[in-house]
């Protein structure tokens, strides 16, 4: 986990151990969050009625921390098994596809047809790309993506071999992925990124995870 190539948040690169998960093959779509909305789990995202984020098939965005762990636990009365976000650990080897440490999710160049080019008024459609090797779509673009844990920039040097979960207290909250804002639209798997949990902008949204027996 982490990479020498990185910011100095991503040091030390160390070893880490994680239990068996299932990770949703996409962000959540609007598609998918809309019934959470329905029944009153949350409030609006700020764009839920602009054109350029109406898209079923957008990933949802403009949620905050605590909406995306409510639509976790939503997911949970309705769906089978335990459901929550992801932490750091477990993201970042989602992110990997296998790869020990190649610069991107799809091996040492991200494939041609995975982000967009010129400019856009919001974020593409989920699924657009090519599956790395755990068969996940979108690990590292699109949007950044809500993580379980609190954020802190010197974490690894104290990380805990097996199933980190971040620091028990902090600011603000760990997130991985790229950005459809950004210039560069997708970030390595060992990228971090972090947000108060309160915020919502326009390229921050989530995927899920199940936890696995």
């Amino acid at each position: 986990m982490g990479s020498d190539a990185g910011r100095p948040d991503e040091r030390p690169v160390h070893v880490v151990e994680v239990r068996a998960f299932s990770l949703a093959r996409t962000p959540v779509t609007r598609r998918q969050y809309e019934p959470f909305l329905q029944r009153g789990g949350a409030a609006s995202p700020p764009w839920w009625r602009d054109p350029s984020f109406c898209d079923p098939e957008q990933p949802v965005v403009g949620v905050t921390w605590y909406d995306a762990t409510a639509y976790a636990a939503w997911l949970a009365t309705i769906a089978r098994g335990a459901w929550r976000l992801p932490t750091e650990a477990e993201w970042e080897r989602a992110a990997r596809g296998g790869l020990e440490s190649a610069p991107t999710s799809g091996g040492d160049e991200l494939p041609p047809p995975e982000v967009p080019e010129g400019p856009i008024a919001g974020p593409w459609r989920v699924g657009s790309g090519a599956p790395n090797g755990f068969g996940l779509l979108d690990m590292g673009t699109i949007v950044h993506e809500w993580c379980l844990d609190w954020y802190r920039r010197d974490y690894y040097a104290v990380s805990p071999e097996c199933d980190p979960r971040g620091p028990d207290e902090g600011e603000r909250r760990a997130s991985r992925g790229g950005s459809w804002r950004h210039r560069v639209r997708w970030s390595p798997p060992a990228a971090r990124s972090s947000l108060p949990p309160a915020f919502r902008y326009a390229d921050y949204g989530f995927r899920v995870l199940r936890e696995e027996s």
